[in-house]
């Protein structure tokens, strides 16, 4: 369990104003460990509706940080106290630090902070949380590509407590030190990348499980419970590849697969896109919605015995 780290006047990084831009499930889970650890935080949406949602969520999770050691018992309330919603963006011009979490959409994401650098004194470093693109693909609509860096999570994140940063070939040094030194302030280890890689380290390798995951399924060799069972038997995990998808989202997980099949003409990751399309399409999501590949809150993968199975017809 990590010890609670008391709020600070100042995180060695001088950031202490965040603007997290999307809230949704990361943002909501960046905006909680960044206030945990004395940040203040405004998270942006352009739904009020969405807002609303989120400062809920925030209100609910926040006592899952003292059960992981990250705030003390008592702390919570001024936690969430750090944590506005900001719908006019009129946090912007007090931004040290906007983290962009908007959906996987490079048209989107490009939009965003284009409208942010006419917004933000010149002195905010942008960030991106994206998990399928890289920086440079979208540094030039930041206005400030220098101060522009990815800067991604993982859920959840004061568990899952790595951080990846990585530049573009215009991304500043005192940039990369900042973010890096802000990740650690905030509870984080940093891990950066020496130059642009698609899905960064944990991801690039997770990705690739989910692949041949997501194509044993397509192609018909094996089951989802199967391959699940797979993984966890001789990993010794609690959980497995599709599991894993589901904690994800499947709709994330489509956008992901769907933007490597038109970019590679990958003719595999569409059927594995056509997979994952056939859940999305009936609105099951994943744990968010409470069904993916399994029903929540109780998975049948964190059962007891679902790794040992049922024997198949015609076993003695």
């Amino acid at each position: 369990m990590r010890a609670y780290a008391p709020p600070m006047d100042q995180t060695p990084s001088g950031i202490t104003q965040v603007l997290i831009a999307g809230a949704g499930t990361m943002g909501i889970q960046i905006a909680l460990q960044c206030a945990a650890h004395g940040v203040e935080v405004r998270l942006h949406d352009t739904q009020q509706e969405a807002l609303d949602r989120a400062m809920d969520a925030v209100r609910r999770r926040a006592p899952e940080l003292v059960a992981a050691g990250v705030l003390a018992e008592g702390q919570v309330d001024a936690a969430i106290a750090r944590i506005g919603a900001d719908a006019g963006l009129s946090s912007a011009a007090d931004a040290d630090l906007v983290i962009e979490c908007v959906p996987e959409d490079r048209m989107l994401k490009r939009h965003v902070f284009s409208d942010l650098n006419e917004r933000c004194p010149g002195t905010t470093i942008f960030a991106t949380n994206t998990s399928t693109f890289v920086p440079s693909m979208l540094a030039d609509a930041t206005g400030r590509p220098d101060r522009f860096a990815a800067l991604h999570f993982h859920s959840t994140v004061w568990i899952s407590n790595v951080a990846d940063v990585m530049g573009h070939p215009g991304t500043s040094p005192e940039t990369l030190a900042t973010l890096e030194a802000f990740a650690r302030a905030i509870g984080q280890v940093p891990i950066v990348l020496e130059r642009e890689h698609a899905g960064y380290v944990f991801n690039a390798m997770l990705s690739a499980v989910n692949r041949e995951a997501l194509t044993l399924v397509a192609n018909r060799f094996s089951t989802v419970e199967d391959v699940d069972r797979s993984w966890m038997g001789v990993m010794k995990m609690p959980i497995g590849p599709f599991g894993i998808l589901d904690g994800v989202g499947l709709d994330t997980a489509l956008h992901i697969t769907q933007f490597w099949a038109n970019a590679l003409n990958d003719p595999q990751l569409r059927a594995n896109a056509e997979l994952l399309r056939t859940y999305v399409d009936r609105g099951d999501l994943g744990v968010k919605t409470g069904r993916g590949f399994y029903e929540y809150p109780d998975p049948a993968f964190a059962a007891p015995g679902f790794v040992e199975g049922a024997p198949r017809s015609g076993c003695a």
